[in-house]
């Protein structure tokens, strides 16, 4: 399973739980585009990248969750900025890696 991705089929995950879930994959592709300000083509850049891996509904759109949004939000902003879409991946991965490693390190330190 992608990490950003939870099993909203899982026992004891109920529909209601959807609403608040920020990994539920609520929005379509067009959708998606038009919250972010950009076009499809970028969405599918992200995918290509393999910074975000959306969802696939039965009939094989892609589906996108919050947590994907804000994360297609910031590479965005960087390309707004003039970084090319593939840089501005790898800088978001770059940067949740550090992220993820600082926590680990605060989480040792504190034991």
């Amino acid at each position: 399973m992608i990490p950003d991705q939870r099993d909203t089929h899982a026992p004891g995950f109920s529909g209601a739980d959807k609403f608040d879930d920020d990994q539920y994959p609520a929005y379509t592709m067009g959708r998606a585009a038009e919250m972010l300000g950009a076009t499809q083509n970028f969405l599918r850049s992200l995918d290509e990248a393999g910074l975000i891996t959306p969802q696939r509904s039965a009939g094989g759109h892609r589906r996108y969750s919050r947590h994907q949004l804000r994360i297609a939000a910031r590479v965005r902003e960087l390309v707004d900025q003039g970084t090319a879409v593939d840089a501005a991946c790898r800088i978001i991965s770059l940067e949740d890696q550090l992220h993820e490693s600082q926590r680990r390190n605060e989480l040792h330190s504190t034991e």
